[in-house]
């Protein structure tokens, strides 16, 4: 509305007036991000150590959830996932094992089986200064299609598949696609492996 009409019209109706086309500058903006936080990324903030020592508590992520969408889930990928147990909390951890895997945690090592290796082979992961044990019931445990098995870097100080089992392909929100801070160790894709060397039984 061109301003000299604007004066002619009492001063509720200009703040009416004024308050409408400053929402209509917000709106799309305001949807613009509630769609890309909802379905393309979102912030993360690392909490707790069991990604140790690959991310440390306060550590600023991005995570692209749209990724997945296009392909599935890679082992080595670092992930943000819903507790299966209780999905109104957050965790990072790294996918180990993929639908139709057969994990098998013994002699300090994580063995996978599956019909590219029937002989099974040794996930090793370069990273790693500290033996893997079994930390519950889920061992010598066979994934069914769309299941994974995730598990902490930090595999003494870390809840995960281990001890709450299988993680179902819904609880997976997205993988770990940017580090923000600190500026320090800001990086693309951090901590993630294109594949796992593999050593045969």
């Amino acid at each position: 509305m061109q301003s000299e009409q604007k004066q002619k019209l009492s001063w509720p109706k200009r703040i009416l007036i004024e308050l409408w086309d400053i929402l209509k500058f917000l709106a799309p903006i305001v949807i613009i991000v509630f769609l890309i936080r909802t379905y393309v990324a979102q912030p993360f903030i690392v909490d707790g150590e069991s990604m140790s020592p690959n991310f440390h508590t306060g550590q600023y992520l991005i995570v692209n959830e749209l990724s997945y969408h296009f392909h599935q889930p890679a082992r080595g990928d670092v992930i943000v996932l819903r507790y299966p147990l209780d999905t109104s909390r957050f965790f990072i951890k790294r996918i180990v094992g993929l639908p139709g895997d057969t994990i098998s945690i013994h002699d300090g090592g994580v063995y996978i089986t599956n019909a590219a290796n029937p002989k099974g082979v040794l996930d090793y992961e370069p990273y790693e200064t500290q033996p893997t044990f079994p930390a519950g019931n889920y061992n010598n445990i066979t994934l069914g299609a769309g299941q994974y098995f995730a598990m902490g870097d930090n595999r003494a100080g870390s809840s995960d598949s281990r001890t709450w089992g299988i993680l179902p392909r819904k609880d997976i929100i997205g993988h770990v696609a940017i580090r923000l801070f600190p500026i320090s160790v800001a990086s693309i894709d951090p901590a993630s492996m294109q594949s796992f060397e593999k050593v045969v039984k």
